[in-house]
């Protein structure tokens, strides 16, 4: 048996089978595993062929030495594109992530590399033996340690195999040789994963500058004019120079971030920024660092975009411990490779912190929400407010106008006073009486006008009255039922009239009649 990783296989001692997919001890013969040679001549446990590579970092963004550096901010330095934290010590805090806090990958390797830039940013430092003997001490403590010489082995491979899964613990492997120690970055580490940083897009000469304090938001905003005194007493006090505040952002564990840049004017009037990488390499100056430090900051870092080369360097090599197949579908599945990078998330706390970040982004976002809408329901009341405006401004308008057509025409008469009334004017008055006679017919407009408002008053009263327990009439509506009955009244009146004049003739009648009887009697006798 062998050592089984994807159909490689590497047997030092044919009792032990190290299998990654099941922890399994395979009763079969597998053929040697080896990485291109043999496992006496390998050079290196990091690369599947003849060529090895190393698992420590390619570059570093540590700050540079100084060449010939003069005034406060010195002259040209050469450094990398200064985001304070090196990759090999993992103590960034991620490229932007929204919140602007660094590159930070969390682990690309174990050491950091200084360069300049004319030896190469991101070249790739030569592997030293150490780091070959740690991998094949790595090797040998999964798949064949000699420490007891018996099974108990198999079962020890097992055990190293799952302390490297975990990325914690030490694999003994050798009486003769100290063991290995496993830690999250190591190839076997299954705690990891890729997620996407949005990268800066501000330049060099924008010179914006993050700062991160321990402190509070509402700790920051109230003392921030004090604050901006002491940086620029840090800087040397100079009067040329101005301290200026581009943005304060709360972080998660009660830390805030402070983007600043400084605003220098020359003796002849005019102003420019001072450079990013410029400032940046200022403030790691150890003297100033310590009191930066004094006022609390944590972190400082240069806020500058990548180069189109700087990005494509970062995207061909993968970082330690990161297979390359799950790096490079990685970058196919980026939602947005113009704007995001990805970035190796290794171990629960860099996946712990990058969830604080979403929170807090999450917590901002709603806040932005609940004041975008208040203002919308502001603006809903002032539009409600403009709209009653608008028709109480509409009826005086209207009101105005009927005034005014009433001026005009008491104007016109005056004007037209003495003179004979013309063809034209006769016309208008015909059409007028027309007009005037069809609206006051009772079964066109004015007559279902009124009996629509009539009905309207009604329904607006209705309720009222029913809310009340009493009746109560409009007193325009009351005025009407008023004529109304007076009209009834006078038609009675005139009928009753009519009645008791019949009667009386009636009465004239009978009277008549009974004279005339007696008359006839004496003449027939």
């Amino acid at each position: 048996s062998g050592f089984n990783f994807g159909g490689f296989g590497l047997t030092a001692n044919p009792a032990v089978n190290f299998n990654i997919g099941n922890f399994g001890v395979s009763a079969t013969s597998t053929p040697p595993f080896n990485f291109g040679n043999s496992l006496a001549s390998a050079g290196a446990f990091g690369g599947f062929g003849t060529t090895t590579t190393t698992a420590g970092p390619a570059f570093s963004f540590s700050a540079p030495t100084n060449t010939g550096t003069s005034g406060l901010f010195g002259g040209t330095q050469n450094k990398g594109f200064g985001f304070g934290t090196s990759f090999g010590t993992g103590t960034g805090t991620g490229l932007g992530s929204g919140l602007g806090t660094g590159l930070g990958f969390g682990g690309f390797g174990t050491q950091q590399q200084q360069t300049t830039l004319g030896s190469g940013l991101f070249s790739q430092p030569a592997q030293t033996p150490a780091q070959s003997n740690q991998l094949i001490n790595t090797a040998s403590a999964l798949s064949a340690p000699t420490l007891l010489g018996d099974e108990r082995d198999a079962i020890l491979a097992k055990w190293n195999q799952l302390q490297a899964f975990w990325g914690t613990g030490k694999g003994y492997f050798n009486n003769n040789i100290a063991p290995v120690e496993f830690t999250q970055e190591n190839p076997f580490c299954r705690f990891k994963a890729v997620g996407y940083s949005l990268m800066p897009n501000n330049k060099d000469e924008d010179g914006l500058v993050v700062l991160v304090f321990n402190r509070k938001e509402t700790d920051i905003r109230s003392q921030q004019q004090q604050l901006v005194e002491s940086l620029h007493k840090i800087l040397g006090g100079n009067q040329t120079l101005a301290v200026n505040v581009e943005g304060v952002k709360t972080l998660p564990d009660d830390q805030t971030e402070v983007i600043i840049y400084v605003v220098e004017r020359s003796p002849n009037g005019t102003s420019r920024r001072v450079p990013a990488t410029t400032l940046y390499a200022h403030f790691e100056q150890a003297n100033i660092k310590s009191s930066l430090q004094q006022l609390g900051v944590s972190l400082s870092m240069a806020r500058t975009e990548l180069s189109p080369a700087q990005v494509k360097q970062l995207l061909q090599n993968p970082p330690a411990g990161v297979d390359p197949i799950i790096w490079e579908q990685a970058k196919v599945d980026n939602p947005d490779p113009d704007k995001l990078i990805p970035v190796p998330m290794v171990g629960f706390k860099e996946l712990l912190r990058r969830l604080k970040v979403q929170d807090q982004m999450t917590k901002q976002h709603q806040t932005r929400l609940d004041i975008i809408s208040e203002d919308i329901s502001e603006l809903q009341k002032n539009q409600t407010t403009t709209m009653a405006k608008i028709a109480q401004y509409k009826r005086k308008l209207m009101a105005l106008s009927h005034r005014t057509l009433q001026v005009l025409i008491k104007q016109e008469i005056q004007r037209k006073s003495g003179y004979a009334i013309q063809a034209d004017e006769e016309q208008l008055r015909v059409q007028l009486d027309t007009i005037q006679c069809e609206l006051n017919a009772p079964t066109q407009f004015k007559g279902r006008l009124n009996e629509l408002m009539s009905q309207i008053r009604m329904q607006n009263h209705f309720g009222a009255v029913r809310a009340e327990e009493r009746y109560y009439i409009d007193a325009d509506l009351l005025r009407e039922i008023k004529q109304h009955l007076k009209q009834q009244q006078e038609g009675l009146s005139h009928l009753i009239s009519i009645i008791k004049d019949d009667l009386e003739d009636i009465k004239l009648i009978e009277h008549g009649l009974n004279e005339s009887i007696p008359i006839r009697g004496g003449v027939f006798s």
